[in-house]
């Protein structure tokens, strides 16, 4: 097969990111959607959704990857040493921000898309924290007093489960834990047949799961030798919208890459889809409150999503597709930091109720 040329590789981040901007769009998928209806209805399906979502993109990522097609050493999201506290605090803090915010990075994009000029606040103020914790005043800090307090994993491994398990076993097990996986997330998400009752929701799932998988093949597998790319790119929207900020405000026609361009395909597909289905609405801040919550909710997922190494697509779903020791850390503190964040908008909810005038 004859790799893609320079070019391709962005164009397709571009059409990756409007299929899923369009599909999400139209299911209503959305990751910190899917927490709040089981945090506070005990209502699985959209969680569902996102698990089969996983194993789908677990099974065309590792089957890449067995092949010899996609090499993992290359892959970011698998290190030989972790910096668990890191993951871990950036982790809460992305999570508290969703639920102030009240959407993740890729919802806020989906949001954008159907007209919510809140989003685009919320986007301006993430791309500027996550800026400022990548490349600007606060990277050293970062770099100095969180990141460098890693965990080397044992005989030099990359941090992935099948790596780990492998080296434990002293046997390559690549096949059976990717088998394992995939099995138990499909089981969860097919156990019930209420995953069947929203088509579009359904749709959605399968959509990601695949574009998931498609970003390592496009980017890792068929991009040529000679193009820019030095490490395969996945699907995430921490460093991209951070990149898309500064290539527009700078000029640097370098940062026009496949995560950049995914960015704004996302934005473009959730605008067709909202313009296609008459459901393109101009919304704004109702109060200056709700102001505050988003532009607090933005600070906290840039800083975060930084921290922890990607937002709910990134280490949710990509990190992982390569089965990433990052992804259990990183998705149970963000899901915590979530629980919290509801449990202080609840309460602050029920305080304005009773004391109004603490509020005036």
């Amino acid at each position: 097969m004859e790799p893609l040329p320079a070019w391709a590789v962005p164009l397709s981040g571009g059409l990756i990111g409007c299929v899923i901007g369009y599909a999400a769009r139209r299911g209503r998928l959305c990751v910190f959607g899917a927490l709040e209806d089981a945090f506070l209805a005990a209502n699985f399906r959209r969680l569902k959704v996102l698990a089969l979502a996983l194993g789908i993109a677990i099974l065309i990522t590792q089957t890449l990857i067995i092949q010899g097609a996609l090499a993992p050493e290359a892959i970011r999201y698998l290190p030989t040493r972790l910096a668990f506290f890191s993951i871990a605090l950036g982790g809460l803090m992305f999570g508290f921000g969703m639920a102030l915010v009240g959407t993740c990075a890729f919802g806020s994009l989906v949001r954008l898309g159907g007209g919510d000029l809140r989003s685009f606040v919320t986007i301006l103020v993430y791309a500027t924290a996550a800026l400022a914790a990548l490349r600007g005043g606060l990277a050293s800090l970062r770099l100095s007093y969180l990141e460098s307090q890693n965990i080397a994993l044992p005989g030099n491994i990359q941090a992935d489960l099948a790596a780990l398990v492998s080296w434990i076993a002293n046997t390559d097990l690549r096949t059976a834990v990717t088998i394992l996986c995939v099995a138990l997330l499909a089981g969860w998400a097919l156990s019930r047949r209420d995953i069947f009752d929203t088509p579009r929701l359904l749709f959605a799932g399968l959509v990601m799961g695949t574009a998931v998988a498609g970003a390592w093949l496009m980017t890792g597998v068929l991009v040529d030798d000679m193009s820019l790319i030095v490490e395969p790119e996945g699907l995430t929207f921490v460093a991209p919208i951070a990149d898309a900020l500064q290539g527009i405000s700078m000029a640097d026609h370098s940062l026009w890459n496949f995560g950049v361009c995914s960015v704004f395909g996302v934005i473009s597909g959730a605008f067709l889809a909202s313009k296609v289905h008459d459901e393109f609405r101009w919304e704004a801040y109702d109060d200056h409150r709700e102001m505050k919550r988003h532009i607090a909710g933005g600070i906290l997922m840039g800083l975060g999503g930084v921290l922890a190494g990607g937002c709910t697509i990134g280490q949710g779903l990509t990190a992982g597709s390569v089965l990433a020791l990052s992804w259990f850390p990183a998705v149970c503190c963000m899901a915590i930091g979530a629980r919290l964040g509801l449990y202080f908008l609840m309460s602050d909810i029920q305080l304005r109720d009773i004391l109004p005038i603490v509020h005036r």
